[in-house]
């Protein structure tokens, strides 16, 4: 047993991780039974929550990451974000300056649904293989997670929140 790597999975940063990802996770579950208001009012309080806790996982190497599982289906994807689009419209769509190329002559079409959906995608994979008992599993979760902050998740967030904030203060339409 790698007994580094058990401290690391049940430190402190991965617990409240945890802990922000299952909120999220079930959240969005029942996202279809919220209004747009009280919709948008939670993504924008708990995306710098997501964010934060994002960016202290501590990194780690998974004794056998070719053990690591997915558990979102397509149709589940699809279903979280079709409500999010309906939710969301006709504000769901604007476009941004991607920051992983910084390429500011070409922006790029995004959806808030797209974003919060992909966002989903990865806690719930994280959320789903943390709970199962072994600690390599638990080693995958956070290490999958921490692989997709920079490029993936995290970067979804900050664009998606950036957006959020302008439709909550500077409405084109009432939220």
């Amino acid at each position: 047993m790698n007994h580094q790597n058990e401290a690391v999975v049940f430190s402190k940063p991965v617990l409240e991780t945890f802990t922000v990802a299952n909120e999220y996770c079930i959240f969005m579950s029942e996202a279809e039974s919220r209004s747009r208001e009280y919709l948008s009012g939670y993504l924008q309080k708990i995306s710098p929550l997501l964010y934060l806790k994002g960016s202290l996982l501590p990194q780690i190497h998974p004794s056998y990451p070719e053990a690591s599982v997915r558990f979102v289906t397509e149709e589940e994807w699809q279903n979280i974000f079709n409500t999010l689009r309906q939710k969301f419209n006709p504000d769901d769509e604007f476009w941004f300056i991607d920051q992983e190329t910084h390429d500011y002559e070409n922006p790029v079409k995004g959806s808030l649904a797209e974003h919060y959906t992909d966002i989903y995608h990865e806690m719930k994979d994280f959320v789903l293989l943390y709970s199962r008992d072994s600690l390599t599993d638990k080693e995958n979760a956070v290490s999958n997670l921490r692989r997709a902050f920079p490029s993936g998740w995290g970067l979804c967030l900050a664009t998606a929140h950036a957006v959020l904030h302008g439709l909550l203060y500077f409405p084109k339409t009432k939220i």
